[in-house]
């Protein structure tokens, strides 16, 4: 095993002599990616998921990088039972709606006059904002 030294934290690298199987996935149209070693050890791959981008070079090796999902950071105007109105740095509200499934099992039936009530609610509060003189500090 490897070890190099990155600015933030230590970066692991490593090698191991494997085959890689590909094949494709009916259902999905997805590609099943098996990295299977030559001489397999138990521990010398942590275990990761995640989204990532993989592809087979041209000299057969082939090489997965991880991406992160970049979530923006929102500032909350309005907030209800289940639902949230949200300030994003994009320039954008976002609306979020969250219902647990034990409120949708004590309560069949509620889902949709929550959603409704909750949306015209927080569509209010958007009109009654933008009718304000400042309308960049809301």
């Amino acid at each position: 095993m490897k070890t190099r030294m990155n600015k933030k934290e230590a970066v692991k690298t490593v090698t191991i002599d494997a085959q890689v199987a590909i094949s494709k996935v009916r259902e999905t149209g997805l590609n099943h990616v098996q990295v299977l070693p030559d001489n397999p050890r138990v521990g010398l791959v942590e275990p990761f998921r995640g989204l990532g981008y993989g592809q087979l070079l041209s000299t057969g090796s082939f090489e997965f990088v991880r991406h992160r999902i970049i979530r923006s950071r929102a500032h909350t105007l309005y907030r209800q039972a289940h639902s949230t109105l949200s300030k994003c740095k994009d320039r954008t509200r976002r609306f979020t709606f969250i219902v647990h499934e034990d409120d949708l099992r004590e309560y069949p039936g509620c889902f949709n006059r929550w959603l409704l009530t909750e949306a015209l609610q927080a569509a209010r509060f958007v009109k009654n904002n933008l009718k304000k003189k400042n309308r960049e500090q809301w």
